[in-house]
C-alpha cells in the first residue's frame, strides 16, 4: 500500500473503530441501564445525553464516511471495493440515526417535559432497534476496513 493510502487507511481504521465502539458501548451498557431505572430518570438522562451525543456522534459518522470513501478513491481493486462497502455502511449508520433515532429523541424530549403516552414502551423498542441497526452497520464498516489491512498485509516470509 502506498504511503498516502496507508495514512487514509489508518484514519479510516480509527474513525470506523471509534464509531463502532461508541455505538457498541451504548448497546452493551447504556441501553440496559435505561431499562433498569424509573421512566422519569430514563427520560431525563436520555434527553440530556442526546444534547451532547448527537453532534459528537454525527461528526464521528461523517468522519467515518469521509475516510472510508477517501480510501476508496485512493485504493484500487479489492481495497476500493471493501472501502466502498465500508463507506456505504457508515453512510447507512448516519441515515438510520438521522431518520430513525433523532426523530424519536424529539418525542423523548416532549415526554420529559409533559405526560408520557400509553404505549411508550413500543417507541423505546423502536429506538433500540434503530440503535442496534446502526451499531451493526458501524461494526460491519469497521470489519471491512480491518479486512483491507489483512488482505494487503505483506507476507512475513520472502518468496511466498
Amino acid at each position: 500500500m502506498e504511503t498516502p493510502q496507508r495514512y487514509i487507511h489508518g484514519a479510516a481504521l480509527l474513525a470506523t473503530g471509534l464509531l463502532a465502539g461508541a455505538f457498541g458501548y451504548g448497546a452493551a451498557n447504556v441501553i440496559p441501564t435505561f431499562g433498569a431505572v424509573p421512566l422519569d430518570v430514563r427520560l431525563t438522562f436520555h434527553t440530556t445525553m442526546m444534547k451532547v451525543n448527537e453532534p459528537i456522534m454525527q461528526s464521528a459518522m461523517a468522519l467515518a464516511i469521509l475516510t472510508t470513501f477517501g480510501l476508496a478513491i485512493a485504493g484500487r481493486g479489492r481495497v476500493r471495493l471493501l472501502a466502498l462497502g465500508a463507506g456505504a455502511l457508515a453512510l447507512t449508520s448516519l441515515l438510520v440515526t438521522v431518520f430513525g433515532n433523532v426523530p424519536l429523541h424529539a418525542r423523548f424530549r416532549e415526554w420529559a417535559a409533559g405526560p408520557v403516552p400509553d404505549g411508550y414502551a413500543e417507541t423505546f423498542r423502536r429506538w433500540e432497534l434503530f440503535h442496534d441497526l446502526r451499531t451493526l452497520t458501524a461494526l460491519a464498516a469497521f470489519v471491512l476496513i480491518i479486512t483491507i489491512a489483512v488482505v494487503n498485509r505483506p507476507s512475513s516470509r520472502q518468496g511466498e
